[in-house]
């Protein structure tokens, strides 16, 4: 059996991909956090985890020397904006904690690099520059890096929620790494996940709101930390959450109960919000895990999360990546095994860089 391998979690949030990277095998040896209430949430559910509530752009691993030679470090940045220029003078908090991101490769040299943000990241032109910034950088470390889409719907997620994702590998192993594929076959509904939740305070009608609300969820969108209340999105979204009769202009604070009228046709009186935790399911959390602070804060943590079964099963590819270069090794060590080193898996298609 493999020994387990070692991470660090930045802008670490809820916790969402720190828990799917545990279950494909990383424990983190340290997580940080600026938000006082997500590193609550985090030592309320992993009380071993080592959290540190600080700004990335003020850690410096020199007073964490834990942190040197992990196997890997992933990131769950803000969302990066188009417009963001990376030879401006001016602040721009997103794209400082990227670029905090990328010297910390200079600091602990990780074997890996995971990050996560918006598809267009990976896709867009606009985005080319802070690509171009990405690449130069890591290619001066000598790390090779690829970028691909990621939709959390296709790993069990009842959620259509795309996910730009960056993966930087040393030694030549991108050639031994493959992007994680569909681990289902069937896309989950929001029905199929929350009807049970739906019915925990005997609603007459949860089974019949189950059956029409026969789709993914559109994309949780948590909003600024700064301003406003927890609501579920922007206006398409709210649009698409009332065409399976959900209010999606606030989050509540119980599921219905059993005299609930559910008539859409009369607006928002007529349809019922989510909870947080009916929000949590929908992202992938684990039923046991539980969010600090008011619940607009709850809700924050939720909808900046990565699902935990995004998190797994990037963790698990790049695993199998790092398992290549110790079965590289041993092969070396051994000199006996005729073997060729470990490729993608027949059919795969090969990945390619940015």
């Amino acid at each position: 059996m493999r020994p387990r391998l070692r991470s660090v979690a930045v802008c670490a949030g809820a916790g969402g991909l720190a828990l799917g990277l545990e279950q494909a095998g990383f424990d983190p040896v340290l997580l940080l956090d600026n938000k006082a209430v997500a590193c609550e949430t985090l030592r309320a559910n992993r009380p071993a985890w080592n959290v540190l509530n600080l700004d990335l752009v003020d850690f410096d691993p020199v007073d964490h020397e834990q942190t040197y030679d992990v196997d890997l470090l992933a990131a769950g940045l803000p969302r990066v904006k188009a417009a963001a220029s990376v030879g401006r003078a001016e602040r721009d908090d997103e794209l400082d904690l990227l670029k905090a991101t990328i010297m910390l490769m200079h600091g602990i040299r990780p074997r890996a690099l995971l990050i996560e943000n918006v598809p267009d990241l990976v896709t867009k032109p606009a985005y080319g520059p802070i690509r171009e910034y990405i690449t130069e950088e890591l290619t001066h470390l000598g790390y090779d890096v690829l970028g691909f889409v990621i939709n959390a719907v296709d790993f069990g997620v009842a959620q259509d929620r795309k996910q730009g994702v960056l993966v930087a590998l040393e030694d030549g192993l991108l050639d031994s790494f493959t992007p994680p594929t569909a681990s289902v076959t069937r896309h989950r509904t929001v029905g199929e996940v929350l009807g049970a939740s739906m019915a925990e305070r005997g609603w007459r009608q949860a089974s019949v709101w189950a059956a029409q609300a026969d789709r993914p969820a559109p994309t949780l969108v948590g909003g600024s930390w700064n301003r406003g209340g927890a609501d579920l999105g922007p206006t398409g979204t709210k649009r698409a959450w009332a065409r399976m009769g959900v209010d999606g202009g606030t989050v509540a604070d119980d599921v219905p109960g059993p005299d609930f009228d559910w008539d859409p046709s009369r607006g928002r009186s007529g349809m019922m919000p989510l909870t947080v935790r009916q929000t949590a399911i929908l992202q992938g959390f684990p039923l046991d895990w539980s969010f600090a602070g008011r619940k607009t804060a709850q809700y924050r943590q939720v909808g900046h999360a990565t699902p935990p079964p995004v998190g797994r099963a990037l963790g698990e590819v790049i695993a199998s990546a790092l398992e290549a270069r110790l079965d590289r090794t041993d092969s070396v060590d051994d000199g006996r095994s005729g073997k060729p080193l470990a490729g993608p898996a027949p059919g795969a298609a090969a990945p390619g860089n940015l």
